[in-house]
């Protein structure tokens, strides 16, 4: 007897973990967390402050039964602390019941409340799904930066070949060039460019080609 009323209860515990108004609620609750995050960097009346204080006590213990309830509802115990996403969420809401004041972990405590809002990501699949994605991008990168790098090199050359004696200070040699490159694609000091001579020269070339086409 005693069996089959555990046996219901952890199916009744796997349920409501795997429903989707739960999920959804758990949702609100991490937004809430992230509005809470956000009105303590505001200076608030005293009964305000208090009712945050309070809610986030609130908070804090609901992901802590919330995570309970999810180790308790995993079939595999062991396996439960395999997956990466709930180590993360493991150590945030651990990390959340430090206390916030009269200890010298204050800093910790508070970064490790504003970073549950992260929990949204092991909580929405979709948003597990794309940084995974990005994880197994990283190596591939590398080859991203390679390419660019001998993009902006070929141009810089080209750059520091025909413009070196038009502006020294811009196109003096190719590291210079390199570097102007990247500010012109970053928009850095754009204004500075545009009273450059490269900038009039390039008007006034463009401009020519435009009335040859003409």
């Amino acid at each position: 007897m005693e069996t089959s009323r555990s046996g219901s209860w952890f199916s009744v515990m796997k349920r409501v973990e795997r429903s989707a108004w739960f999920q959804g609620f758990i949702i609100s609750i991490i937004v809430v967390a992230a509005l809470t995050v956000g009105a303590k960097t505001y200076s608030l009346p005293y009964g305000i402050d208090t009712a945050i204080n309070y809610l986030d006590n609130f908070i804090t213990v609901f992901f802590l039964v919330e995570l309970s309830l999810r180790f308790i509802a995993c079939d595999d115990k062991r396996r439960f602390f395999k997956d990466p996403w709930n180590v993360f969420d493991t150590v945030i809401v651990l990390g959340s019941l430090v206390p916030i004041s009269d200890t010298e972990m204050i800093l910790v405590a508070r970064l490790l409340r504003v970073f549950r809002v992260l929990r949204l990501v092991s909580i929405i699949p979709d948003l597990r799904f794309l940084i995974n994605a990005l994880l197994k991008a990283i190596p591939k990168m590398g080859y991203i930066a390679l390419l660019m790098f001998i993009i902006f090199y070929i141009f810089a050359a080209v750059g520091s070949i025909f413009f070196h004696h038009v502006n020294e200070t811009l196109w003096g040699d190719i590291a210079i060039s390199m570097l102007t490159l990247f500010r012109v694609a970053t928009f850095e000091d754009w204004t500075d460019y545009r009273n450059s001579s490269f900038y009039k020269i390039c008007k006034h070339y463009f401009f020519g080609l435009a009335c040859l086409q003409k």
